[in-house]
């Protein structure tokens, strides 16, 4: 019995590295149970859950009635299988073990040591009976530059258009290694949703606080805990520039391998936004309006509800009362959700269609068809 794999809904560089791992896992595997195939022939299918469009692959599959395999760095997904992100060759393997013995098809991954390795002076192959290994957790953050939610993300993102307001001094770069800047009296609305977005902050900083945190703003990246919700105390209270020290090129090297990966600004921008309203639209905006997602936005793991709420959003514009309505989630959390789509420009309110002009037939053609 032979089974079959498909790819989809990844960038070509992930959709290359899983392909060689595949190859890799199925020779270990005995190279004659899986066979891969386009995912509209394949059975099962991975779909990378942190991409931009992989929620919409899976909702498109799982209608098909395929097997669908999240490749996600969150702990937990809604699909039939998850496989973690990073992968590698071994996690592959496993995933195609399970998979088969679920099945009925009992495999077994052999890795054959090398010479230098083995106890006699000839390589001999040894059968290991692997325990999968838990997956290291690293954000997403849904493109934008995309390099990481819940994952990294390799796409661009497109800036976040936020109105500015009137900027105090901002943080120079400090040319010595760690100076912290001098202290300024926070005053109301200094949360780090303003310092962000209004271009307060300058150069690389370290966020002072329970939480560690690196922000740089020339790359519009930052680096900290995958999870958005230990964050929420940054936005919820004012900063002041004592709250941010400049970071030197050597500490930051060192403490920004610490922490992992680097995700997108934008990620901070929209939590900010998801925070600020306390289940209000934004001012601006009417709650009688209707609103629509634009693209499938990079849903985080901690809100399970969002991925309801953009499904619905997705169909076409509505009302926050509607979308509340079609998705079973209460309004305010939708006004949040709104609020944050519409800050980094995943959402957009419903636009009236431009009024066609009338033109008069002119020509010969014209007026044979005015006749």
């Amino acid at each position: 019995m032979r089974l079959t794999l498909g790819l989809t809904g990844m960038d070509p560089a992930t959709e290359s590295a899983l392909q060689a791992a595949f190859a890799t896992a199925n020779t270990r595997l005995g190279g004659d149970h899986w066979l891969l195939l386009p995912e509209n022939q394949a059975e099962y299918v991975v779909v990378d859950m942190d991409s931009m469009y992989g929620p919409m692959s899976w909702l498109r599959l799982h209608a098909a009635g395929k097997q669908v395999i999240a490749l996600t760095a969150a702990q937990r997904s809604q699909a039939d299988f998850r496989l973690g992100q990073p992968f590698d060759a071994h996690s592959v393997a496993m995933l195609l073990r399970d998979i088969a013995t679920q099945v009925g098809v009992p495999l077994q991954e052999t890795i054959v040591a090398s010479p230098a390795a083995a106890v006699s002076t000839e390589p001999t192959p040894v059968v290991v009976t692997s325990v999968p290994a838990p997956s290291p957790v690293v954000a997403v953050a849904a493109p934008m530059p995309e390099s990481t939610v819940d994952v990294a993300v390799s796409e661009p993102e497109p800036p976040v258009q936020i109105a500015a307001v009137a900027a105090p001094t901002a943080i120079e770069p400090a040319p010595a290694a760690v100076v912290a800047p001098t202290p300024v009296t926070a005053t109301p609305g200094n949360t780090l949703l303003d310092w962000l977005t209004q271009d307060r902050l300058k150069g690389r900083v370290r966020l002072r606080g329970s939480e560690s945190v690196l922000i740089d703003t020339e790359q519009r990246q930052y680096h900290g805990p995958a999870a958005l919700k230990p964050l929420a105390t940054y936005f919820e209270s004012a900063l002041s520039t004592a709250d941010f020290v400049a970071v030197d090129a050597t500490t930051w090297a060192s403490e920004s391998t610490r922490l992992g990966a680097a995700m997108p600004l934008s990620r901070l921008a929209w939590f900010g936004n998801l925070l600020a309203g306390r289940g209000v639209l934004a001012p601006g905006y009417d709650p009688q309006q209707r609103f629509q997602m634009v693209k499938w936005p990079q849903t985080e793991r901690e809100y399970p509800k969002h991925f309801r709420i953009a499904t619905v959003m997705m169909k076409g514009p509505a009302t926050l009362a509607e979308i509340a309505e079609a998705s079973g989630v209460s309004t305010a959390e939708v006004a949040d959700f709104v609020n944050a789509n519409l800050a980094t420009g995943f959402a957009e309110p419903e636009r009236e269609p431009d009024p066609l002009e009338t033109q008069k037939p002119g020509g010969l053609f014209g007026r044979l068809r005015g006749r």
